[in-house]
């Protein structure tokens, strides 16, 4: 129903241009004035507003001196303080719980491993705990199977089941412990700038956790958590028994550019051997299939398998003998093409000649170890090659000997510094 007149324009009683009450004590069948507006418009800011313009001007109500200005202090940018490590876990604990999640791939985790993708998300699951659950058929990737190392797209959706976690008190960070897990890795660090990280990992170091294993590189890695909560990634895995050049990306960008690099067998990477006996041909090339088989120990090693068979792999190296030593021992340089799990321990037994020290796959009978050869494997990472992520040429990093190898290579009278021949092997 209607209840103003003509000139009200039906917005009530004693409404005014726009629907604005007058202004208090204003005379009524008056427009409010200029000042009286202005006063209105101000008493209907927020309340936040207002304390904030009162405290402005009592903190101030003495007119300002004459003189020169000073300056304005610059402003702050605000500070976003991105969750922990810590942080995420507790958010995510009583989830893995409760019940099945279902997670939708965002855009920064296009192309991301599912192993990877689950470390992102849930940080308190340990490797050998992804790699169960995986095995075993719990996590779906739109409906179906998946494996750890498959690559994820955007707008997949993961399935997580329930999980039961045993909740570890969380024991606050140690600034020493920290300072000497820097200085630790500061010391192997064979190359860095501001995205790539080159470390001389050492044999017996392993890479990531597993059953029983507590000291790793990954876990020495949030050592060098940034403050955004940022920590370095591993763009590729060494064997735990393996010493040498270990990637390790410093950003988001340099670890999802590099797992491309490595993916597509752009980075060339070159291996030390020590091997048992001396191989007929001098130069070569491996090409076999290899899968995961239960040893009778239960332990897991990779053997040779047909095409078809369930979980072979094709698995390339090429390879050639850089000098012997009185037709027992031979230094090989290998140079792998694919990167599958112990591909070169598995290539160089296939051959005959499994590498020295190797407790998985060196199966000579009655086989003695030359006198002062420790008994270790004899396995280096030597080199890496690869261009940089953001463009800037090509990183080119080589490791020294570990002290057992150099030990060998001193008693066998092997020269390091000489030409590698497996520098002209194809790379493909």
């Amino acid at each position: 129903m209607r209840t103003g007149g003509k000139g009200t324009g039906g917005k009530g009683p004693g409404a005014g241009r726009g629907g604005r009450p007058p202004a208090a004590g204003a005379p009524k069948g008056r427009r409010p004035s200029h000042d009286a507006r202005r006063s209105a418009r101000a008493s209907e800011r927020s309340g936040p507003e207002r304390e904030e313009a009162e405290v402005r001007t009592t903190r101030n109500p003495a007119p300002r001196a004459a003189g020169p200005r000073k300056p304005a202090a610059p402003r702050k940018a605000p500070v976003t303080n991105a969750p922990t490590r810590a942080e995420i876990k507790a958010e995510t604990a009583q989830v893995l719980a409760t019940g099945v999640q279902q997670l939708v791939v965002s855009a920064d985790e296009h192309e991301m491993r599912i192993d990877r993708f689950l470390e992102s998300r849930f940080p308190q699951l340990s490797f050998s705990h992804i790699q169960r659950i995986v095995r075993k058929g719990e996590l779906r990737v739109n409906g179906k199977r998946a494996d750890s190392k498959d690559r994820l797209e955007e707008g997949q959706t993961v399935r997580i089941p329930p999980l039961k976690l045993e909740v570890a008190a969380e024991r606050p960070r140690s600034a020493k412990a920290d300072e000497d897990t820097i200085g630790f890795l500061r010391s192997i660090t064979l190359y860095e700038d501001d995205d790539v990280m080159v470390l001389n990992k050492p044999a017996g170091l392993a890479v990531q956790g597993g059953s029983g294993t507590t000291r790793h590189v990954d876990r020495m890695l949030e050592a060098l958590t940034d403050k955004s909560g940022q920590k370095p990634r591993l763009v590729h895995r060494l064997d735990k028994d393996t010493a040498g050049c270990l990637v390790i990306a410093k950003s988001r960008f340099a670890a999802a550019t590099l797992a491309k690099t490595f993916r597509s067998r752009s980075a060339r990477k070159v291996y030390w051997a020590l091997v048992a006996g001396v191989p007929r041909v001098r130069q070569g090339r491996i090409s076999t299939y290899l899968a995961r088989e239960e040893a009778y120990d239960g332990d897991q090693r990779m053997a040779v398998a047909k095409h078809g068979e369930d979980g072979a792999m094709h698995a390339v190296t090429y390879y050639a003998v850089v000098e012997t030593a009185a037709q027992k021992l031979a230094w090989l340089s290998l140079k792998p093409v694919t990167g599958r799990t112990h591909q070169l321990r598995a290539h160089t037994t296939h051959i005959g000649h499994p590498i020295v020290g190797d407790p998985k796959y060196f199966n000579i009978q009655n086989w003695e170890l030359p006198g002062g050869i420790q008994n270790k494997l004899h396995l280096l990472a030597r080199r890496i090659v690869l261009p940089h992520p953001r463009g800037k040429g090509t990183i080119d990093v080589s490791a020294p000997l570990p002290p057992h190898m150099r030990q060998s290579w001193n008693l066998l009278g092997f020269e390091d510094e000489r030409y590698d021949p497996i520098v002209d092997a194809p790379d493909a």
